[in-house]
Parts: structure tokens; sequence; C-alpha cells
């Protein structure tokens, strides 16, 4: 049976499927990156994957996979198919696509960025579909976005579009991880509101799920740690809008599993900022922790059917 490779890559762990030319998911696999055991181990644990997954379509489908798309986090250089900088694997200028297509044979492989292939997968199988234009933001450790436009994903200039979590909201705030101040990301990722209601309630363990729990009980040092960061993503949100107009905003990642307790909130604090913008619909994400993986696999198939594949 002819089919692709799909891996996606994170901090901690890599999700995989091999993936039929028409879209069928005939296997999935989920392995630890080891990122523990330093950037070049965790670069061998992506190839070992992938030419375990090849193995395996070997195998039980009678065929290797005919293409294969990674996704990966941090700064990639998706047209040279460049790996160029994750922050919390530790790798730079990790010629990705050229090693993977040694090790699987000599097949085709697109390299995506991770949270642009999640775009792309809300935008053709997930909530995204048929809205033409839509901003897909992910709210996770960190903050970023991918421009949807028709069935793809905008790129940028030079790979970059998007990066929605580095609009300054809160000039001379605090300190990103970018370098800059007052990026929405250092005020309003799941990490931010973590490490603020840390503060606010005295437990160095508490994180972003603990704060929206405390939110829902009526707590009221975590209503204003929640209000805070409200403020300021609708901020960073309403100059995306601004500038893009998108018809649909999806809102994915870890701090919209708050449901109701961040989408409510959300949307009333985006109605209030506008003026001449129309509101887009405000949706929460449907392809969960899959849509890098799903979309990945769409990468691959768009090798096969479309000659390239880039986001």
């Amino acid at each position: 049976m002819r089919h692709v490779i799909a891996l996606d890559v994170g901090g901690t762990g890599m999700k995989a499927a091999l993936v039929g030319l028409d879209g069928a998911l005939l296997y999935e696999a989920r392995r630890a990156t080891g990122r523990e055991r330093g950037p070049d181990a965790v670069v061998q644990s992506i190839l070992g994957f992938a030419g375990d997954l090849r193995a395996h379509g070997r195998k039980h489908f009678g065929a290797a996979a005919e293409a294969a798309g990674v996704a990966v986090p941090g700064v990639v250089a998706a047209e040279q198919g460049i790996a160029v900088h994750a922050a919390n694997l530790g790798w730079r200028d990790v010629p990705m696509r050229e090693l993977l297509s040694r090790r699987l044979g000599g097949i085709p492989v697109a390299l995506g960025h991770d949270v642009r292939t999640g775009g792309l997968a809300e935008g053709r199988i997930g909530v995204g579909r048929g809205t033409g234009r839509f901003l897909f933001v992910s709210l996770g450790t960190g903050i970023a976005g991918a421009i949807g436009i028709d069935d793809g994903i905008e790129p940028g200039a030079h790979g970059c579009a998007g990066e929605i979590g580095h609009i300054v909201v809160r000039p001379g705030g605090p300190v990103c991880g970018c370098g800059g101040r007052g990026c929405l990301e250092a005020l309003a990722s799941a990490a931010a509101v973590g490490r603020a209601w840390a503060a606010a309630s005295g437990d160095p363990a508490a994180d972003a799920a603990d704060c929206a729990r405390a939110v829902e009980a009526g707590g009221e040092a975590a209503s204003g740690v929640w209000r805070a960061a409200v403020a300021a993503l609708a901020d960073g949100l309403v100059t995306a809008l601004t500038v893009l107009d998108p018809r649909t905003l999806i809102i994915g990642g870890g701090l919209a599993e708050a449901g109701d307790t961040l989408f409510t909130p959300l949307r009333a604090a985006v109605a209030e900022r506008v003026t001449f913008q129309k509101l887009p619909a405000i949706v929460p994400a449907a392809l969960g922790d899959a849509a890098g993986c799903l979309g990945a696999g769409l990468l691959a198939r768009d090798l096969l059917t479309r000659g390239s594949a880039v986001v």
C-alpha cells in the first residue's frame, strides 16, 4: 500500500504516523525525544525513529514510504531543509531534510515549522477548512501563529511569518526568550500564566491549568492573573487581525484547553478593542496535539501530488 511518513518532533516527545496517499491513517507511534542526552542524541533519535517507521511500512504494507514530512520546533529554514535553532532541543543548523532523506533511502522529505504545520492541518482538515483566510494561534510554552490562505500557509519571505508571540504588547515589560521586552509570549503564553500564578499563589509548582481551575472556582487572585493575560492576548490578537483581516481566528495549544474559561472573556476583550476592523469568529482548534503530525502527513503528500511543500 502506498504511504508516507509523518513525524512531529516536540520538546519531550515525538508523534508519528504512516499515512496512505488517500489520507487514511495506517499506523501511529510515539517515542521520547531524549533531549536530556543532548542535541546530537536528539537528532539521532529522530533519524532512528524515521528508520523504524520505514521498516514498519515495508514489513506491514508491502512497500517503503514514498515521502516524509517532519515538523520541528524553533527557527526553521523550510526551503533549505535546515532546522536552524530550537532552544528547547539545543540544536543549531541541522540539515534535517538531507539527513532524513539519506536515512530513508533517498525519498523526498519536507521540513516544516511545528506551528505552521499544525495550522496547515487545521486549515485543510480541521476547523479552518473552507474559511479561505484564517489565523491559527498556538498558546503553549510559547506563542506562535500560522497565517492560512486557502489551503496553504504563508511562510513569509524568510520563513518567519506568523510569529505573533513577539508582538510587543507591553513596552518595557518582562523579558522574553527572544531578548525583547513586553512580548505577547512573555505575558500570555501558558508558561507565562503559570509563572504569574506560581508567584501569586506562593506555590512554585503551580501552572496555567492550576490557574484556570482556580478561576473556575472563583478565586480572586487567580482571576486577576487570568484577566491580565487575556488583556495582553486580546491586544496582540487585535494587532494581528488589523494587519491580516482573517475570517476565522483559531486558538489552540495548552491554554486553549481551559475552554470557555478562556474563550468567553477573550471574545469579549477582542470585541471591546476593535473599531473599524471586522470581528472574526474566534474558535478553539479541533485537532489538539495531533495537528502537527497530521500536518506533517499533508506536507509529505504534497511532495508527491504538488511537487513541493513549504510551511
